[in-house]
């Protein structure tokens, strides 16, 4: 269920931390993916495709791809004001994604069950009614703050809790620090 503190639809999620690779916007070859809250619990979210992700030449590689569709689906636990991580994601390629192509994402939760969230994703070429080009079917798995501060490098988890718009963000949204 969406949480009732949820960001309204239509709203951007923000960065859930400044170095992520999927979101954070100093992360120099990350995706710069960008997320908005959707109705119920869903989230779209687009990124383009920069020379930096390519695999074959002039191709997305797949796991740029499958980092793309799990940034998404993560989001989901924002709406819902769960901390979770990916415990399973399971990716099916079904076209070649060039370099420079705008790949759009919608993710939505189709269940949860305890500490389980099943999510799926598509991603799609070119716009919101593009040829699917990804998809994928997650499991994450609700976790306590601590398993970041307990796993995570020391240095980074503390630079994080100083930051206040890290601070702000883990507030408003109950997200990992």
């Amino acid at each position: 269920m969406r949480h009732p503190d949820a960001p309204a639809p239509g709203s951007p999620l923000g960065a859930h931390y400044r170095m992520c690779f999927g979101c954070g916007e100093d992360q120099q070859h990350g995706l710069h993916l960008k997320a908005w809250a959707g109705e119920g619990v869903s989230v779209t979210a687009r990124f383009t495709v920069k020379p930096a992700h390519q695999g074959a030449p002039g191709l997305a590689h797949g796991g740029i791809l499958t980092s793309a569709l799990d940034e998404t689906l993560g989001s989901l636990n924002w709406l819902m004001h769960i901390i979770a991580v990916t415990g399973r994601l399971e990716t099916d390629f079904l076209l070649p994604v060039p370099v420079g192509t705008e790949l759009h994402i919608e993710a939505w939760a189709t269940a949860v069950h305890g500490r389980k969230i099943y999510c799926t994703a598509t991603g799609r070429m070119g716009g919101p009614g593009g040829p699917v080009a990804v998809r994928a079917d997650a499991l994450f798995i609700e976790v306590q703050v601590e398993h970041f501060i307990e796993n995570g490098r020391e240095e980074e988890i503390h630079a994080a809790m100083e930051d206040p718009d890290q601070v702000r963000r883990a507030r408003a949204f109950e997200v990992n620090p």
